[in-house]
């Protein structure tokens, strides 16, 4: 196991720990914002480290179309590019060539795809994912390839999926190789089905990773479907690593997966959200767009410490929305992404103190008012 990964405490399924790297530790639960195009849109990456954020994600779809891979590589790598010193886990890039290419086309040996940007076409295997992430970007935590099936899916079509990632699993731990100070993790696959996701679990555990992932949810298949996987599908991975559930998600998802073992996540919802005129909050999302805002002379929450939440009124905020303007949206960006990495802090502290149900109640019954 390249990077040490130490449980400091459990409440029934839930953990909270340390994964330690080169870079930092990562204090899990753990949230990680997107940095899709080698920035958390809108934010500094002194804002996003401010937030309490250990990490990030980058991608690697984006990044190897613009501004290139090789030229990230030559100007130093991922965290010199942007100017992130804590670290980065990039994603394989699979997922972007299913949901974003015009033509893919999947094979046993790679996938084939045309740019969203230009129509040039690529060639995106196993082998090239990890050459990209772990030499040309330099990211910390290495993603496999693998291949996601949208929701709902056959059982044959999930099944084919599940093999072939399984195999490029193989071909991708190959590939990586021994390092002293990158870690490579595999991806879960199987749908909704819970033999598949049992004999992929057992495939990657066999192969072996430094952590694994739980791929192909958040893809339609709703928030109740989903907490039925996760009743299943963390336990199958090995207790001793950290288990990452991909793309998810709202708070709401993000506190049920942690109840039922998940450590790390990533989304693009805070800072999407924060683009379009939406704060999170204890009490569940708001609109500032809506009218009772104009004259609410109240911050967004003066309990989380960054100073979108604390220092700006409702009302200034409302209008800065509604009258299109830039701040507006770096301020809702910097309070949701603050928003979240508090709610991380405080499920931390909910595991280490054995009152993780009772947060999730109280939590579970706050989200549910809306304003």
């Amino acid at each position: 196991m390249t990077f040490p990964f130490e449980i400091k405490a459990t409440d029934g399924a839930a953990r909270t720990g340390v994964l330690s790297t080169p870079r930092g530790e990562i204090r899990t639960p753990s949230f990680m914002p997107v940095c899709t195009a080698a920035t958390v849109k809108a934010l500094t990456t002194d804002q996003v480290a401010a937030t309490g954020a250990d990490i990030i994600l980058g991608n690697t779809y984006h990044l190897m179309l613009r501004p290139a891979a090789e030229r990230v590589q030559r100007l130093g790598g991922l965290h010199k590019f942007m100017g992130w010193e804590k670290p980065i886990l990039t994603d394989s890039g699979g997922f972007q060539v299913m949901s974003l290419s015009n033509i893919s086309k999947v094979t046993e040996e790679a996938v084939t795809f045309a740019s969203h940007i230009d129509g040039s076409r690529h060639v995106l295997s196993p082998e090239r994912s990890i050459a990209i992430q772990a030499d040309l970007l330099g990211s910390d935590i290495v993603m496999q390839l693998d291949e996601c099936v949208s929701w709902p899916a056959e059982p044959e079509r999930a099944r084919e999926a599940m093999l072939l990632s399984a195999r490029w699993a193989q071909r991708c731990k190959t590939a990586f190789g021994t390092r002293d100070s990158q870690a490579l993790f595999g991806i879960q696959q199987g749908s909704t089905f819970q033999d598949q996701r049992k004999e992929s679990a057992d495939r990657l555990t066999e192969i072996g990773f430094d952590g694994y992932a739980i791929g192909g949810l958040a893809v339609g298949e709703g928030h109740e479907a989903m907490c039925e996987v996760l009743d299943y599908a963390p336990g199958m991975l090995p207790v001793d690593r950290p288990r990452y559930l991909m793309g998810v998600g709202k708070p709401i998802d993000i506190v049920e997966a942690v109840a039922r073992g998940v450590d790390m996540f990533d989304c693009v919802l805070p800072t999407r959200s924060g683009r379009h005129g939406q704060a999170w909050t204890w009490d569940g999302p708001v609109n500032l767009k809506n009218a009772p805002f104009a004259d609410d002379d109240q911050p967004l929450d003066a309990s989380i410490a960054c100073p979108a939440s604390r220092a700006y009124s409702r009302a200034y905020l409302h209008h800065l929305v509604k009258s299109q303007e830039i701040l507006g949206q770096v301020l809702l960006s910097w309070h949701n992404l603050a928003f979240f990495q508090a709610l991380m802090a405080e499920l931390r502290a909910a595991i280490a103190e054995g009152r993780l149900d009772a947060f999730r109640r109280d939590f579970k019954a706050r989200q549910r008012v809306r304003v």
